[in-house]
């Protein structure tokens, strides 16, 4: 019998149910999984901020919060509740409500030969059935390290659905596949996991969407794991945008072979606590790994911000290979930014080209964000930078837009979108980057709004001096 404190009570609770749930189903393999991820997590708990890669997150309210397993059909979403979430441009669409797949309000579309899309309970059951797809024994489990995250391990011993895509050698598709996973109920518990499998040659791209039915709290921990061929080509898209009582961590594992190019994208808008763990490994010669993103917090109902933690983790395994990361961050009111961007370079990834930037504007004199950029590296032939600024809005950025007529609402949200759009522009997937586009600048208008309301992060709206003009 497993151990756990009082405060784990809950989560020991969900592991038996779904360990009693998946006995006679799910293979010997898959069960010795669970029950590793358990044993880690039970050792370990919650990690505190005397954690090295938590020490600007204080988790207290997520570990002291009884979150539990929902019950099989306890939430209903009906259609029209999703209608304003769908993404136009998509082959297909898969729906997740509390970490389970929703068939019926799903949509796979016409999918084109040579695409695998399910969700992973079903091609599990598969297996039992003799025709399971192939490869999801060899990757699942296999490269998110639950010694070194225990959310990770919380996932693999949760994990209930998820979605399992498998893109064909040589398939390259022309739409993004769209992912969504909704979180509905008071004090719910998810743990989804995804499995992407690009095969050699494929193109593919993928959006994860995050998002919540109400405005009650809930938790969220998921893990991706994509195994990207040789020479594939995959674009990433996470959107995280629940409300802001909820807590998210999500953990983005990568395994990249010989001239496999993988951009990843994160879009963080929503959440009161959000953790974006983003792991690739450069295993293949030639490589390549663009890591973009954008977060924008600010206040909450209570008065507390926004907490954003993106904990970037890059691994030159192999020589010639490059990666290159850029986040920005906004941040309004009492919000609270982290970034941590870690590269590490091993001793035979010679000829390594590597560059991490993280750029933030703080809107406020209360938003905060703590940057840690940081370079390990073992081999003595490699290109390697790093770097990170934190300033305001540039005051006379403002007075010239406004003495060609803007008003003071429209100029401060056109230059924070200029900011913003430094993200757009590295998103080459049409239908992702309009979708991305489209909430970005809601996103900003709100902020824009809010300030405007309050009185706080921008001058008095009045016109300008035109004597300073000169």
């Amino acid at each position: 019998m497993a151990t756990t404190t009082p405060r784990l009570e809950k989560y020991l609770e969900a592991y038996e149910a779904v360990r009693a749930q998946g006995h006679d189903r799910e293979p010997v393999w898959l069960e010795q999984l669970r029950e590793d991820g358990w044993a880690r997590f039970s050792a370990k708990g919650f990690p505190s901020t005397h954690d090295e890669d938590w020490r600007f997150t204080n988790l207290a309210a997520l570990a002291k919060t009884a979150f539990r397993r929902a019950a099989q059909g306890e939430i209903a979403a009906p259609a029209e509740q999703l209608e304003r979430y769908r993404v136009a441009g998509t082959a297909c669409q898969l729906v997740f409500i509390n970490g389970r797949f929703a068939p019926q309000l799903s949509d796979l579309g016409s999918l084109p030969d040579g695409l695998l899309v399910c969700s992973l309970k079903q091609a599990i059951d598969c297996g039992r059935e003799g025709c399971a797809p192939e490869g999801i024994e060899q990757h699942l489990g296999r490269y998110a390290n639950m010694d070194r995250d225990v959310f990770t391990a919380l996932n693999t011993a949760l994990w209930e659905d998820g979605a399992y895509l498998r893109v064909r050698r040589g398939v390259a598709l022309e739409q993004p596949i769209h992912l969504l996973y909704v979180s509905a109920g008071a004090q719910i518990a998810t743990h989804p996991r995804t499995l992407i499998i690009a095969e050699n040659g494929s193109q593919a791209s993928v959006i994860e969407d995050y998002v919540s039915l109400g405005s009650e709290a809930a938790f969220s921990n998921a893990v991706t794991e994509l195994a990207a061929g040789e020479e594939a080509v995959i674009a990433h898209f996470l959107v995280e945008r629940e409300n802001t009582a909820s807590f998210n961590v999500s953990t983005l594992r990568i395994e990249q072979s010989r001239s496999a190019q993988v951009d990843t994208h994160s879009i963080l808008l929503g959440g009161g606590l959000v953790r974006n763990n983003v792991h690739p490994v450069l295993n293949g010669e030639g490589a390549e790994c663009l890591i973009n993103g954008l977060f924008v917090g600010a206040g909450r109902q209570q008065g507390a911000g926004q907490h954003m933690d993106n904990y970037m983790l890059v691994e030159h395994a192999q020589p010639h290979c490059s990666s290159r990361q850029f986040y920005n961050g906004i941040l309004a009111d009492n919000a609270h930014g982290v970034f941590h961007g870690r590269i590490v370079v091993h001793k035979d990834a010679q000829k390594t080209d590597a560059k991490q930037t993280n750029r933030n504007l703080l809107l406020s004199d209360h938003a905060r964000i703590d940057t840690k950029p940081q370079l390990e590296i073992y081999a003595d032939d490699v290109k390697c930078t790093h770097g990170a600024t934190i300033g305001q809005i540039d005051e006379s950025q403002l007075f010239y837009l406004r003495s060609r007529g803007f008003t003071l609402a429209d100029a401060r949200n056109l230059l924070l979108y200029a900011f913003a759009a430094e993200c757009l522009d590295r998103m080459r997937e049409p239908a992702a980057r309009e979708f991305a586009e489209a909430l970005i600048r809601e996103r900003l208008e709100e902020l824009t709004a809010a300030a405007k309301a309050t009185g706080t992060g921008a001058q008095e709206e009045s016109e300008p001096n035109r004597e300073e003009l000169g």
